[in-house]
């Protein structure tokens, strides 16, 4: 098999990656996935920096037993807090969902007012925040992290009133803050992008780690001359560290379409 038709690993903490891999599918079809979901240790949001590297390296490993050409951190917090180690300790390129985010947000906004929200340490860590201010310094970032955004959504009940009660106690602040391009800093946050939209203002944009991860490791293949020549679709991988439940509803969700196999991997 030539290089440039290995497989793209995806990995997050449980299922929010599938939310990137559901873009990566779309702009690039003919690319091989082999996705990982740490559903043993989901969620990372709460846990410990040395934690959260110790369990990405682990699945890093797994990876480079396969035949893989690039690997995607599709879990905001793992880029948030981990993506030194990572690089560190493999020789294949890594690419992480925060800084597409950046780059993307710095490019939308007009009046230099960026909120972000994501989980308790990707917020914590200031990661988003300092990107930001290392390309421009004039920027004014206001963040906020959003514990119940991850249950609701995990638990199929987007729709409800209560989620739209939820979204406006969190946002209602970034809309008086005046800022006119918001960051989801969670790969799941774009199972509820249309509710979190309505409780903005309207001028507000909305940058997703989906979108603008999927769009900016279609550049940088393209860049790169590495994409599969393949002129068929190909069956992606999934792997998981443990059974959930509703696992395979949850993922079709995600992903928007029926999985049929899941293989569980103890590290």
């Amino acid at each position: 098999m030539k290089k440039n038709n290995y497989a793209i690993g995806v990995f997050d903490s449980g299922l929010g990656g599938l939310t990137v891999l559901h873009e990566l599918k779309q702009i690039m079809p003919y690319e091989k996935f082999i996705y990982f979901g740490d559903t043993a240790h989901i969620p990372y949001g709460n846990k410990s920096k040395s934690t959260i590297e110790k369990y990405c390296l682990d699945i890093i490993n797994f990876l480079e037993t396969k035949k893989i050409k690039l690997i995607i951190v599709a879990c905001n917090t793992a880029s948030s807090v981990a993506l030194k180690k990572i690089k560190k300790h493999t020789k294949i390129p890594i690419i992480d969902v925060v800084s597409p985010c950046v780059l993307n947000a710095i490019s939308k906004t007009k009046n230099n007012r960026i909120g972000i929200i994501g989980t308790e340490t990707t917020i914590s860590s200031k990661s988003y925040q300092k990107q930001i201010r290392t390309i421009n310094k004039n920027i004014k970032i206001f963040s906020r992290s959003c514990p119940l955004f991850v249950p609701v959504i995990e638990e199929g009940e987007t729709q409800q009133q209560f989620v739209i009660d939820i979204a406006k106690f969190y946002l209602n602040k970034f809309n008086k803050h005046n800022i006119d391009v918001l960051i989801l800093g969670c790969t799941h946050y774009p199972m509820i992008k249309e509710i979190i939209k309505k409780t903005l203002n309207s001028n507000i944009k909305i940058i997703d780690s989906a979108t603008s991860t999927a769009k900016h490791v279609n550049d940088y293949l393209d860049n790169k001359n590495n994409k599969s020549d393949n002129n068929e679709i190909v069956y992606d991988e999934y792997y998981v560290s443990d059974k959930m439940v509703r696992f395979y509803d949850i993922a079709n969700m995600f992903l928007k379409q029926k999985i049929k196999k899941i293989i569980q991997i103890n590290f």
